[in-house]
């Protein structure tokens, strides 16, 4: 055998060890009844984890010795893992430090984020220059993972929005119908703490298609056709930060951010409800789950939790809006205007015509606050504004976020 088919053997037999303590874990929490933590980013930069898994579990020196009997070294064959290309940088490092911290200090908590399919990009030297390729860090599978075919959700794209009258509530509702609907698959790696049976979790959304193939179309003689809303679908996760110096790019960005949220948000609510008891209801939800953003990326999960509680729920606004509120914190990681994310309405209204709604309505409220604590100051409604008075106009993601959280 070669160092990488000796990888492929050991990494498995520290995996399964990984999973029965990830696994003890989670029922552990659930008998307590925990309040859980929910971390919520683009990026996660978990490095190789091989190394990192028999560090915490106490089992180097074992591994090492175990090894060194057949004739390898521990070291080689920890270099023989492709390193997970689901960050590029500070951001994904910092998020996934703080899964490491929250595994060994025994806090209940799971990160969220994308399974990218390329990640960022492969970095070679070619005749004295730096070139880019698609950095296909699956080729070989990755050990770590475990594929949650049981644990999918439906996630819509454009469509329209329907007003109906509710009669048993005598308020006016409304219904988000239509479009294109996206199936989010998730993908589960354990993160164990160091010097703790504590393992906690990173959940990890893939996009697949609700349908696989459409026969009609190929039959029909529309080859391409036939297999075009899978790929678009599949596109949504295939790589970290696809350029946005395009109009499609913008689209494909602003898609990739509201899958992960949507598919985070039923997930978290779906475990909340399996766990509510007597007297517990939805306005319980902030004593048991804290959401923290990790930058602006997720904050477009606020309109969304906002469109759950609203038109799936039935919650009154004031009731929706304290309950997300005192669930959501913010990280803010810059305050440079260039960095921070805007997007245009108009395509916003196109891609998430409620949240948009929804977004305006949360504007509207902020600027009466503003309004009432600093009367007639009308550069400051305009800077502190969710929306950008430009053309076209412009949602400050930031803003929203900051609106949004009761702590930043």
């Amino acid at each position: 055998f070669d160092r990488g088919s000796f990888y492929q053997a050991t990494a498995p037999s520290v995996r399964d060890r990984l999973i029965e303590r990830w696994t003890d874990t989670q029922q552990f929490y659930a008998s307590r009844d925990s309040k859980r933590m929910y971390y919520l980013s683009l990026e996660f930069l978990v490095g190789r984890s091989l190394g990192n898994a028999v560090s915490n579990l106490g089992l180097r020196g074992a591994y090492a010795e175990a090894l060194r009997q057949l004739g390898y070294d521990l070291e080689d064959i920890m270099e023989q893992e492709k390193e997970p290309a689901l960050g590029n940088g500070g951001l994904g490092r910092l998020a996934s430090c703080f899964l490491d911290t929250l595994a060994t200090l025994n806090y209940p908590a799971w990160g969220y984020g994308l399974r990218y399919k390329y990640g960022m990009f492969e970095q070679r030297l070619i005749d004295g220059k730096q070139v880019e390729f698609p950095d296909y860090w699956l080729n070989s599978g990755n050990p770590w993972e475990v594929e949650r075919l049981d644990v999918k959700y439906l996630v819509r794209l454009y469509g329209s929005v329907r007003t109906y009258y509710d009669q048993k509530t005598s308020t006016t509702r409304y219904k988000w119908e239509g479009g294109e609907v996206v199936v989010a698959v998730a993908y589960d790696t354990p993160v164990p703490g160091y010097g703790t049976y504590n393992t906690n979790n990173m959940r990890l959304w893939a996009s697949k298609p609700s349908h696989e193939f459409d026969l009609a179309s190929f039959n029909a003689g529309d080859y391409y056709g036939a297999v075009e809303a899978k790929e678009r679908c599949e596109a949504i996760t295939s790589v970290l930060y696809p350029s946005d110096d395009n109009e499609n790019g913008k689209v494909l960005r602003l898609k990739q951010q509201f899958f992960f949220v949507s598919a985070t948000l039923q997930d978290i609510l779906r475990r909340y409800k399996k766990r509510i008891v007597p007297g517990r209801t939805l306005s319980n939800l902030p004593d048991k789950v804290a959401i923290q953003l990790n930058d602006t990326h997720p904050s477009i999960s606020i309109p969304e939790l906002m469109r759950l509680l609203l038109d799936e729920e039935m919650l009154p606004w004031d009731e929706a809006w304290e309950i997300s509120t005192k669930t959501y914190g913010y990280t803010n990681h810059t305050i440079l205007p260039e960095a921070l994310e805007k997007w245009p309405v108009p395509m916003m209204e196109e891609l998430l015509p409620r949240h948009m709604q929804i977004i305006f309505e949360i504007n509207h409220r902020f600027l009466q606050q503003v309004e009432q604590r600093w009367p007639g100051d009308v550069e400051r409604l305009k800077s502190m504004s969710i929306i950008e008075e430009s053309s076209p106009k412009m949602v400050r993601m930031a803003h929203l976020a900051v609106v949004g959280s009761h702590v930043v």
